[in-house]
């Protein structure tokens, strides 16, 4: 089934509303090693960004996923407003030049949207990061398609890879950001962007399964 583009803003709307439900969540995750801000302002930008979605009528996932990056990056500040922000712009940039979204499409989609990050952030996979939730999800993602699974299969590689990628921070020691302050002590909780990030990938390759 081809998934149409001018048909899945609705894709759009259940990325605030997940970030929204897990405000506390974030927050807490990010108090254990952060400053606890983190579902705050993630809620807060999503909450603007949905706002924003009903208000201009956006009505396909491309100009949604602008929409959202736009608000990130101009009303959350710290730095993962311009992380999620260039993420969720570059994304939505590319999505918006397709009618519908398939594999490929889907493919140079997030490519985008890690380079994105990674204009921004010098952060590697292992530094205990969003970066080692995004990285491997991207990874398995082309991996699927070098061996030919079909698009379902391939977001759901993707997803695991996600859920793998976000696990593994638990057990890392943080090397940027605040939380590197920590040392040895930021070991034995899980990283708040890579959580973040874990939420969102796991929410968009869920939302394009149900529509394939």
């Amino acid at each position: 089934m081809d998934i149409l583009n001018n048909q899945s803003v609705d894709i759009a709307f259940a990325l605030v509303d997940t970030i929204k439900s897990n405000k506390e969540y974030l927050g807490e995750i990010d108090g254990a090693i952060g400053d606890g801000d983190h579902g705050i302002n993630m809620a807060k930008g999503f909450t603007m960004a949905g706002e924003r979605l009903k208000s201009e009528g956006t009505d396909t996932l491309g100009e949604g996923l602008q929409v959202i990056g736009d608000v990130l990056l101009m009303d959350i500040g710290g730095s993962m407003g311009p992380l999620y922000g260039s993420f969720f712009g570059e994304m939505g940039e590319v999505c918006s030049k397709y009618d519908t979204i398939d594999r490929e499409a889907f493919a140079e989609m997030i490519d985008a949207g890690l380079a994105g990050i990674q204009a921004l952030s010098k952060a590697k996979v292992g530094d205990k990061s969003l970066i080692d939730c995004l990285v491997p999800a991207c990874n398995a993602y082309h991996a699927a398609m070098d061996q030919n699974k079909d698009f379902a299969a391939c977001l759901r590689d993707f997803r695991a890879a996600s859920d793998a990628g976000w696990e593994s921070t638990k057990d890392m020691v943080a090397s940027i950001g605040r939380a590197s302050r920590l040392g040895e002590r930021s070991r034995g909780t899980y990283d708040a962007g890579a959580t973040s990030c874990h939420l969102i990938l796991a929410c968009i390759s869920d939302e394009l399964l149900k529509k394939i």
